[in-house]
């Protein structure tokens, strides 16, 4: 959901393509064929060093490109299994996606093995990369041109233009390369569904179990609605209004992302004797503000990039989503003032690491991933993008009046969408049942802001929803991202998959069981 993924047009970073690319295969095949295939298990690929760590085997699952013609053209999803420990008291098979849209998953489930610690004994942990993305008939567009910095004068509106021209630059690169046109209306969140459950079937499953952060959570939400007989235990963190577009999800996250950046500013404030922006948190806000002015009109220069505001909003936006994050930002906003002002600075590690992460390839790559499926979904969880690109400006500068640091990022960054050739092939899905699902959500959490799970959670009608009183964007397991562990969420999900049993009722984990 809202994340770095925003970014995905903005003018002077780059927009390459997804890793590698493949022609889908004709068959002539009906669908019990897909559900009725035995993958062949090996070893995974050399780069999956984890999963070959961990004794891991890989294979590939068949599915229809278009599951409403299964005899036509095929693709193959790249599937991961580390059995089980426990044959005696094996559960299931369990699935997990990491979020994006876009984020290969391939060794994800392996990688939450820490969180679910004894719980992991009981099942098949079984990751997979989503179609088009990573080992799973990967999608390229034409490659990016070198990306083109800012010159050393702009101003609000230039930048805008030149996000618009990068939007309208991907969606040509995307959609004129290859076979893309026949293949991106095939790119939606509800076709993943689809294959989840071609992925369950040819494992001989009767459900699947499933952990799903982020976009990854709302994907679960949607296989909930498709098939809700072959649910087994869904636990779903950070999930989204079920009534809302995309683009209406970014712009939710200013006001909650402004409200992070005073809690900020407070705790910086007090520590002002070690950053130095500010004695009061007024002070400190204000020099933030007087930054991105400046960067409006004359980029800053650091560490060989010249910045301007919409990476500069971009850079802020990243670290303000976790308490944690507080002293990196602080150091972020230290070094980006002394640049500013004209100083000789040599980047501290926190924004070094921001500046390789903007210069990186890999950065092009999962924002082009993120907007073939925000861009195939008709609706939510990914997809409604308004096509008039002064949409878009128009409500920037409305935003500025109350979230002047993140307004204009939230409602300005105008994606691909907006020039994408064609309609999605299917509306957004509805939500309505009352399958049994866990949901987990920070209340502070200014990516995808709690109203928004409490929306899903009525819609929901058999899920219970843990809260975690922290400014976060993720509850399990936060520890394997080097964060502090919510002890009492961390139960919850591993009592519900190991016995299947939800709480009685919504439970609150007081911000002291993650205190700083």
């Amino acid at each position: 959901m809202p994340s770095l993924a925003i970014g995905l047009s903005l003018a002077g970073l780059p927009a390459g393509a997804v890793p590698a690319t493949a022609t889908p295969s004709l068959t002539s095949r009906p669908m019990t064929a897909y559900e009725h295939q035995r993958p062949a298990w090996g070893t995974c690929p050399e780069s999956q060093k984890e999963l070959n760590a961990a004794g891991a085997e890989c294979a590939k699952v068949t599915v229809p490109l278009d599951y409403s013609v299964p005899g036509g053209p095929t693709l193959r999803i790249a599937v991961s299994r580390v059995k089980a420990r426990s044959k005696a008291d094996r559960r299931g098979i369990l699935l997990s996606n990491p979020g994006g849209p876009g984020g290969s998953g391939l060794a994800n489930t392996l990688a939450l093995r820490p969180a679910l610690k004894q719980v992991a004994d009981h099942y098949d942990l079984i990751g997979f990369d989503p179609r088009f993305l990573g080992e799973s008939s990967p999608l390229t567009c034409a490659p990016a041109p070198p990306p083109t910095p800012p010159g050393p004068s702009t101003s609000a509106r230039e930048d805008f233009e030149a996000s618009v021209r990068a939007a309208r630059d991907t969606a040509r690169r995307c959609r004129e390369h290859g076979d893309n046109a026949a293949l991106l209306p095939h790119a939606s969140s509800r076709n993943v569904a689809r294959d989840m459950d071609v992925i369950r079937a040819a494992l001989g499953e009767r459900k699947l179990s499933y952990y799903g952060v982020s976009y990854g959570a709302d994907l679960g939400a949607v296989y909930t609605q498709m098939f809700p007989r072959r649910t087994d235990r869904m636990v779903i963190d950070s999930s989204t209004d079920p009534a809302a577009t995309q683009y209406e999800l970014f712009q939710r996250s200013g006001e909650p992302a402004e409200e992070a950046l005073d809690e900020w500013a407070a705790w910086t404030a007090r520590r002002h004797d070690t950053y130095r922006l500010g004695r009061t948190a007024a002070q400190v806000r204000a020099g933030v503000q007087g930054l991105l002015d400046q960067a409006e009109r004359r980029p800053v220069t650091v560490g060989g990039h010249r910045l301007g505001a919409p990476v500069l909003r971009m850079l802020l936006k990243q670290p303000v989503q976790h308490a944690e994050n507080d002293p990196a930002l602080a150091a972020i906003v230290r070094d980006l003032a002394d640049a500013a002002a004209g100083k000789p600075v040599e980047p501290g590690p926190e924004l070094a690491t921001m500046l390789e992460l903007l210069a990186s390839p890999g950065l092009a790559d999962s924002m082009v991933g993120g907007a073939i499926f925000m861009c195939g979904d008709g609706g939510w969880p990914s997809g409604g993008w308004p096509k008039d690109p002064e949409t878009y400006w128009k409500n920037s500068v409305r935003s500025r009046a109350t979230q002047p640091v993140f307004g204009p990022y939230v409602n300005g960054m105008i994606a691909p969408c907006a020039f994408w050739a064609g309609e999605p092939r299917e509306a957004g899905t509805v939500i309505g049942n009352d399958v049994p699902v866990l949901m987990l959500q920070a209340r502070h959490d200014n990516n995808v802001p709690y109203d928004g799970a409490l929306a899903l959670h009525r819609r929901l009608t058999g899920s219970r929803l843990i809260t975690a009183d922290i400014r976060s964007h993720g509850v399990y397991g936060r520890e394997l991202d080097g964060h502090r562990p919510v002890p009492c969420a961390d139960r919850a999900v591993n009592d519900y998959l190991r016995t299947g049993t939800l709480p009685a009722h919504d439970l609150t984990c007081a911000r002291a069981e993650a205190a700083r």
